[in-house]
């Protein structure tokens, strides 16, 4: 058989060009059907994620607590151990050696401390070892030792001022005799306060503050009158910011007591009462007055408790150092406006009748000489008289 040779055919140029052009055009619709297919799976895909981000987000803050301060202190408080709980208790101890605070403020601390000490407890666990329980009883037992202190040392203070008696206790007033009113006017530190008060038309108490940069002359003014007081200042609560130069303080040691007390008798040589200017805090420390009574007696010195603070020692100790107990009945101007001035000076009238005398004390303002000059119609029924006139003295 003979082959037959097949004779390639030929392409024209022509149409080899346009397969060409037909494949390139295949080629780019393919690349669009996938670019279009893979953009339509990433939007749908996308927006799926994006859902379950958002579902997953939900749930992370629904699980979320949150918590107010109160509560964070809770929680705090509750996992504080049983050693930090002996800090908190060991903290009242000092407050009660130190008394450096005012009775109240010391109070309100004591409370709170109590009230976080049984937060505390009541956020331990339930389950303990022998060992932890054991150590809560012995909190517990700590813990109402002091409060039972507490309630003793409260209950000791009230026996002490009904318990000593003095002679003003012991007083019986005559009613056949005019009932005495005292009023002391202190702070005063210029001539002029010094002349009007003399001007007021009856006998009034000038309680003089020490001389200070502030008032150089408050000593030099009391020269020629016939009685006057040292307005003495002493430590007052943490909120009281005006304080008078070189006022002691309930951590002064006696040493600089007693100097204090000297350089006042250098500067009045005739004085012989004086009160307290503020002194809330000193006047209830023990130890700090003690040291004060020492030294005042050491130079004839007689202790006026202007009464500033109900807590006041001042009573016990003048007993202890056998000086007469002096202290003041009212407060005329801590309102400062004519009606509520004159109804106390009324009020000093019926405790001067009640008890044969009575001790008010203002301030050198202009409305407290008005009332007491204008108010000479009040005093009928009472004889105004010096500090030193006080019938029980």
């Amino acid at each position: 058989m003979t082959k037959k040779i097949r004779k390639k055919r030929k392409i024209s140029p022509v149409r080899r060009a346009l397969r060409k052009k037909n494949l390139a055009k295949n080629f780019i619709i393919i690349l669009l059907f996938v670019f279009s297919f893979l953009a339509v799976g990433y939007f749908f895909f996308d927006k799926e994620i994006k859902e379950i981000r958002i579902e997953k987000n939900d749930n992370i803050l629904k699980e979320q607590k949150t918590y107010s301060n109160e509560e964070v202190m809770k929680e705090v408080l509750s996992n504080i151990s049983l050693p930090k709980k002996q800090v908190l208790i060991d903290t009242i101890k000092k407050l009660d050696e130190k008394e450096e605070y005012e009775e109240n403020l010391k109070k309100d601390i004591k409370d709170d401390i109590f009230k976080k000490v049984e937060e505390i407890e009541k956020n331990e666990p339930k389950k303990q070892s022998k060992e932890k329980q054991k150590d809560i009883e012995t909190q517990e037992e700590s813990t109402t030792e002091i409060k039972e202190e507490i309630i003793k040392e409260d209950s000791q203070k009230k026996e002490i001022s009904t318990t000593i008696t003095t002679k003003k206790d012991t007083y019986k007033h005559n009613l056949n005799d005019k009932p005495k009113l005292v009023i002391i006017i202190d702070d005063v530190v210029t001539k002029t306060q010094k002349e009007k008060i003399l001007n007021i038309g009856y006998p009034i108490t000038m309680s003089l503050l020490p001389p200070t940069k502030g008032h150089p002359n408050s000593a030099k003014i009391a020269q020629n009158l016939p009685l006057y007081m040292i307005h003495f200042p002493l430590q007052a609560s943490s909120g009281f910011k005006n304080f008078e130069d070189n006022t002691l303080n309930i951590t002064d040691s006696y040493e600089v007591i007693e100097k204090r007390v000297k350089q006042l008798r250098e500067w009045y040589p005739k004085a012989i009462y004086t009160n307290n200017h503020t002194g809330s805090v000193f006047t209830e420390n023990y130890k700090a007055m003690d040291n004060l009574f020492k030294a005042l007696k050491k130079y004839n010195f007689i202790f006026v408790d202007s009464k500033t603070s109900v807590n006041s020692v001042a009573k016990e100790l003048s007993v202890k150092y056998e000086i007469p107990y002096i202290v003041r009945d009212i407060f005329l101007d801590n309102d400062r406006n004519f009606v509520s001035i004159q109804n106390q000076l009324k009020s000093a009238v019926k405790i001067a009748k009640k008890q044969g005398y009575a001790i008010a004390i203002g301030h050198p303002y202009e409305i407290t000489f008005k009332v007491l000059k204008e108010s000479k119609h009040l005093l009928n029924d009472v004889e105004p008289i010096f500090i030193n006139q006080l019938p029980y003295l």
